[in-house]
């Protein structure tokens, strides 16, 4: 067993997020008191502390933290201790103007927030290696320090860097990739609009143009660039914590931010990974929608982007109180019962520590209304109450820790597709409303799922643990890739794709292949045609068997290929009426289905109940919309979170008995869970000892 003291299979704990340097000393023994108290056993410290251990270039002062370190030592509080590199202090940006970050008009981002830094300075870099080096070195060896977190949410805030030191760089990372600049023209077609470069020198990363386009296939390798800037940056501080730190100690950041390859991010850096959530985002009022049939629902499907690469992984911020900055972001206090709700989702997900943000509600600067569990005036509140029952709640949940969420069906994901569809407008129209409506039918179904990304790491078993894969757009595609999934199929699998897929290569060039390209053989299908859908056609659905399908803002026009590939539904109404709409596909063992549009939710539904995929746990639980269920399981024991998102209570029916493990009572037949409430149960083992089966 891992010997970490956090999130190590042994236990599920809770924390809180807590800046010793917003308060005055006095308080400090008090503070860590109450939140040992709540059930609060480790804090997080000291990611915007830099000026407290290097006030002046060269000097510095260790005495704070040794102070706060000695206190949490002799209380029993763990610490994560971070490096403080997301905010660069006054005296280094003054002096080293080269550090800030620019604008896409080469405007700098001046001192006086957070994160205003790039990456590829070398000094900045040279400044911060100083710092961690420092800083670890003195405090690795406290026995307080249970784990360490690089910088905070990298690429929050801003993900896009226009600096000459990026621009240096980028012509390094693409002489180290394409060798020649032959190479480089070819791969991005620069040939278009007289664009190709006769001397590196002439490279630069995007700038503002006068049709506000940038040639798209240099921005797809800018993507990529700006993640081997982030993983190199991150990387160089993992390993100089790795020379000091305890053997026992994890290294992770936190957060989940565009343009950042986390796969490798993780497998290079990190022990493990940490996500801020925020469910409350959803109430805010500059942003909210009252039709988004989500809302903090939603928090979920970002829970599950972190299982994707930390199947167990922790919470560095949790929601506690309202959310706000001085100039953006207004949102209501988390209702009564919210809080642990919004706890459970996370534990539902997959994770074993979750610490709050934060103790105190700071009283100055741009986080003065984001709250935290303590108000201004640190008295006692509803919400530390909440906290405290939250404890109790998880002291009793603790033979969950280790477990691993249950899916059988996955939703693929590639970088590649996902930079993407983040500069390819016809892309992201079929995108985004797949994956919106993949997530929302998934949830109403109460049909648990994983994403699942093809990187370089993939394997053909890492796919087979699924019945059911969902690749919606695969525009880009690789041979690799391709051959990844057939090994799948052929195996057994099924495997669902959307229109535009195998359209473009690897450099985000459009093919001269018969589409779907790379997929034709897979798919058993030709598109010698396709359309965006006019405006003026309204909607185009295509009918299987009875149930309809819409297909959505673009339309392939199909024909099946080969002994084994046939036509299950034709479009109904436009130009293209009557033609194939939907391919199936015999491939080894398995099965492939081509649908000619984009996802909504009502189609992702029907899908699922033709491959029977649909309530999955149907046979054991009955629930309504309104209710996530999430599976975790340990050691062939099944575990079932139901969690309610509505003030309004709901009805839920078990047709096994189960074990609540709050209560330790037997729960069977029809049950009512509060409004934001949440059940946390163990099904029964049966005689073979394995618990209960699922359906399909």
């Amino acid at each position: 067993m891992d010997s970490k003291k956090l999130i190590n299979g042994k236990s599920i704990d809770l924390g809180v997020c807590y800046y010793p340097e917003h308060w005055d000393k006095s308080l400090w023994a008090e503070d860590l008191d109450r939140m040992l108290d709540a059930g609060l056993g480790c804090v997080r410290i000291a990611e915007f502390a830099w000026s407290l251990i290097e006030p002046r270039e060269g000097e510095y002062t260790y005495e704070f933290f040794d102070e706060f370190l000695a206190l949490a030592q002799m209380k029993g509080m763990k610490v994560i201790f971070c490096t403080p590199t997301a905010t660069p202090p006054a005296w280094l940006t003054e002096k080293y103007p080269e550090t800030l970050n620019r604008d896409m008009e080469g405007h700098p981002i001046y001192h006086g927030a957070r994160r205003h830094y790039n990456y590829n300075s070398p000094i900045y870099r040279k400044l911060c290696a100083n710092i961690v080096e420092k800083s670890v070195s003195h405090y690795a060896g406290n026995p307080a320090i249970v784990g360490w977190q690089l910088d905070n949410e990298f690429n929050c805030e801003n993900s896009l860097f226009y600096s000459e030191n990026d621009t240096l760089a980028f012509r390094s990372f693409l002489q180290a990739k394409y060798s020649s600049l032959d190479a480089l023209n070819k791969a991005w077609g620069t040939v278009f609009w007289n664009q190709t470069y006769t001397n590196w020198a002439e490279v630069h990363v995007p700038r503002k143009t006068n049709v506000g386009s940038v040639n798209p296939h240099l921005m797809l390798d800018y993507f990529r660039f700006i993640s081997d800037s982030v993983c190199t940056f991150a990387k160089m501080q993992a390993d100089i914590i790795r020379k000091y730190a305890k053997p026992e100690d994890f290294i992770t950041t936190n957060g989940m931010f565009p343009n950042i390859d986390y796969q490798r991010l993780r497998r290079e850096s990190l022990d493990v990974l940490m996500h801020d959530s925020y469910p409350n985002f959803a109430y805010c009022l500059d942003s909210y929608h009252g039709d988004d049939i989500m809302k903090d629902r939603s928090a979920s499907r970002g829970l599950s982007e972190f299982r994707a690469v930390s199947p167990i992984f922790g919470i560095m911020e949790q929601q506690s109180g309202a959310n706000g900055w001085n100039v953006s972001m207004e949102a209501p206090t988390p209702r009564p019962g919210q809080m642990t709700l919004w706890t459970m989702q996370s534990i539902a997900h997959g994770a074993d520590y979750v610490s709050f943000f934060r103790w105190r509600t700071c009283t100055f600067g741009t986080e003065m209304y984001w709250h935290g569990i303590l108000d201004y005036s640190g008295r006692e509140n509803r919400r530390l109450r909440e906290i405290k029952e939250i404890s109790r709640k998880v002291s009793r949940m603790q033979e969950l820790a280790g477990s691993l969420y249950e899916a059988k069906i996955g939703i693929i994901k590639d970088y590649d597709n996902i930079w993407d569809a983040q500069l390819d407008r016809w892309h992201a129209r079929v995108e985004n409303l797949s994956q919106d409506s993949l997530f929302i039918a998934l949830q109403q179904v109460h049909a648990p799922f994983d994403y699942v990304y093809l990187e370089n790491h993939a394997t053909p078993e890492s796919l087979h643990r699924y019945k059911v894969l969902f690749y919606p757009h695969a525009c880009i595609l690789t041979k690799e890739r391709v051959e990844l999934l057939e090994q799948y199929v052929a195996a057994g699998g099924t495997l669902i794709m959307g229109c535009r897929t195998g359209y473009k290569d690897i450099y985000g060039r459009c093919v001269m292949d018969h589409l779907p390209g790379l997929a034709s053989k897979l798919s058993g299908t030709d598109i010698p045609e396709y359309s965006l859908v006019a405006p003026d056609e309204g909607k185009i659905t295509a009918d299987w068997e009875g149930s309809e399908l819409e297909a959505a803002v673009f339309n392939d026009i199909l024909s099946p290929t080969g002994q084994n590939a046939h036509v299950l539904a034709t479009y109904n109404g436009g130009d293209y009426a009557g033609a194939p709409a939907l391919i199936h596909n015999r491939f080894g063992i398995g099965e492939v289905y081509y649908f000619g549009g984009s996802f909504t939710p009502d189609t992702v539904k029907v899908f699922l109940e033709k491959l029977e995929i649909a309530e999955p746990y149907g046979n054991l639980i009955r629930l309504p919309e309104s209710c996530e269920l999430a599976v975790r399981v340990k050691e062939g024991r099944k575990y079932f979170f139901v969690l309610n998102y509505l003030a309004q209570s709901a009805k839920i029916n078990l047709t096994a008995p189960v074990r609540d493990l709050w209560t330790q009572d037997i729960l069977c037949g029809e049950c009512e869970l509060e409004g934001y409430g949440t059940i946390v149960c163990r099904l029964p083992e049966s005689p073979f000892g394995v618990a209960a089966q699922q359906t399909g």
